[in-house]
């Protein structure tokens, strides 16, 4: 089952970057995977990965501890 949600945007907001926002949002903040984000946002893993980029997201949640101590096995 899933959710839906219905909003009136300002004119200047566009419903396909408000969509693309809020999927980013919501794979930030762990509610949805890379997977579901970009299939919901309308792009492929690939291309959805790149947004994230530009938009200064990481595409992994990679603690800095984490990663010093697999570097050091």
């Amino acid at each position: 089952m899933t959710n839906e949600l219905k909003i009136q945007l300002p004119p200047e907001v566009q419903n396909e970057e408000a969509k693309l926002l809020l999927m980013i949002k919501l794979f930030e903040t762990g509610k949805l995977s890379l997977g579901q984000a970009a299939k919901f946002s309308g792009y492929s893993k690939r291309a959805f990965m790149e947004i994230l980029g530009k938009y200064g997201v990481p595409v992994f949640d990679y603690h800095i501890e984490d990663l010093e101590r697999e570097m050091n096995l």
